[in-house]
């Protein structure tokens, strides 16, 4: 942690507090200890950091003080109404500032996300620290104030009235990644209850896997917990499950109806440049899967990778990417990703929604070599159609490709978006959706999932009009 003692500056905003009743400042957490927070919802690695800033809180309940300071990268991370969806979503307990005009930013000098700074009793900057590894960084400055300031500190708790709201079970909660089996059952990862549901195409409900707590159990199905699950792949009888909050890819026996771990601990696995080559590792924020051949292919958000897993052996190892977070296309290992977070694929060649950088990647599994035909970098991002050149998307997290088209899930855009690759070009085929995650093509229409509406469309590849599939849950 960086440090030093100079006067913590204002985090009052026009753009107004959220999960709080009240506006605050550093005046009202005088002789509290102050963790600044400086995050934006889209980021994998901020969300990364939630557990340790819960833990800290926990265990200096009487003493200190959290407060999110939520300084959007993209114009659609801006929105108040956004910001507390992102909130909900990550169980955030303490209050968030909109920082939507990053001047909060820039006044204690942020350079990226996620950043925490700390602030002393008397409202002077102790230090900050820029990424991950929070809890284990900022435990002893705590510390070390909590004996500096014993005399001065105000032990009793702050009440900042968080709302928590969660649906009932008989409604949908975030909904994320889609798949279809053999027979036309989709199964839907219902990831804000961490469970999957496999339902007809009528939107009757048929079998529901995981108890909808929150977990990392395995067993039968009402037993089984799971943790923010998003992508799925079926092999046989087996769907495997990228659990994306437990690091971890479950396996799901079909046939006897239970759960258990193929892959990963629960704890965050990071692999660079040439660390771990061709040894087993554990995947970190695994977000989609794809079987092509004898692998399952993962979309490691969480450190900007892409993993293979063999199916025979169900041992995990580097594939693509070399852990930077960058645009750069190449050889495998030298290709660096941005929070790849969707995967599809046309015969040889996946192509993968890398979402940070708001682009759509090939990696090609003959050639072993990663390209872009659509995206520019990490901090080029837009709502614009027409050729490649000039076209535009805004954190894209899901695709599917049917022929020579992409139909790409362009999220904070809320549209789907079809990328012509004969002709290279960009068109919009329907909009107002609210944060759009998957694409499934299935009996000739497009399965949508609505993450933040949370709910289910099906939309008709030419006209692009949209149909809400409601979700019967009461079980056939």
């Amino acid at each position: 942690m960086r440090t030093g003692r100079t006067n913590a500056p204002e985090i009052n905003t026009p753009f107004g507090w959220l999960n709080t009743d009240q506006s605050w400042s550093i005046q009202d957490f005088r002789n509290k200890i102050v963790l600044l927070d400086f995050w934006t919802l889209g980021c994998i690695n901020c969300q990364h950091i939630i557990p340790d800033l819960k833990r800290l809180e926990e265990e200096f309940t009487d003493v200190l003080v959290v407060v999110g300071v939520h300084s959007a990268k993209f114009d659609a991370e801006q929105q108040s109404e956004t910001i507390q969806q992102a909130i909900q979503k990550f169980g955030i307990g303490h209050p968030v500032v909109n920082d939507a005009d990053t001047r909060i930013w820039y006044q204690y000098g942020i350079r990226a996300w996620p950043t925490t700074v700390l602030i002393d009793p008397k409202g002077r900057v102790v230090g900050q620290h820029a990424g991950e590894d929070v809890y284990n960084t900022v435990k002893p400055y705590i510390e070390q104030l909590q004996e500096e300031f014993a005399d001065q500190l105000n032990r009793e708790p702050i009440r900042f009235h968080v709302d928590r709201q969660t649906p009932p079970l008989s409604q949908l909660y975030f909904p994320s990644k889609l798949i279809a089996d053999a027979s036309g059952a989709i199964y839907l990862a219902d990831s804000g209850h961490n469970r999957i549901l496999k339902l007809n195409q009528q939107g009757q409900m048929l079998e529901v896997i995981g108890s909808g707590e929150q977990g990392f159990l395995n067993g039968n199905y009402d037993e089984a917990t799971f943790y923010e699950p998003h992508g799925m792949a079926l092999h046989h009888d087996f769907l495997y499950v990228a659990d994306a909050k437990n690091n971890a890819i479950r396996k799901v026996d079909l046939k006897s109806k239970t759960v258990s771990t193929a892959a990963g601990t629960g704890e965050l696995g990071y692999y660079f440049l040439q660390d771990k080559l061709n040894v087993p590792v554990n995947p970190n924020s695994p977000w989609d899967l794809l079987i092509l051949g004898d692998y399952l292919y993962i979309a490691s958000a969480g450190n900007h990778q892409i993993l293979r897993m063999d199916l025979e052996t169900e041992k995990v190892y580097r594939y693509a990417g070399s852990g930077r977070e960058a645009l750069g296309d190449g050889p495998l290992l030298e290709a660096c990703f941005n929070q790849p977070s969707g995967l599809a694929n046309k015969g040889p060649v996946l192509y993968v929604a890398d979402a940070e950088a708001s682009a759509i990647r090939t990696v090609n599994t003959e050639t072993d070599m990663v390209l872009t035909p659509l995206g520019r970098g990490l901090f080029d991002f837009g709502d614009v159609d027409g050729h490649t050149d000039e076209a535009l998307l805004q954190h894209a997290v899901g695709l599917e490709v049917i022929d020579n088209d992409i139909y790409i899930a362009d999220t904070y855009n809320g549209k789907i978006k079809v990328l012509d690759l004969q002709r290279n070009r960009l068109r919009t085929l329907c909009s107002g959706l609210h944060e759009p995650n998957d694409v499934l093509f299935l009996n000739g229409q497009l399965w949508i999932s609505s993450t933040n509406s949370h709910q289910l469309f099906k939309v008709d590849m030419h006209s692009g009009e949209k149909q809400e599939v409601k979700v019967n849950f009461d079980k056939v």
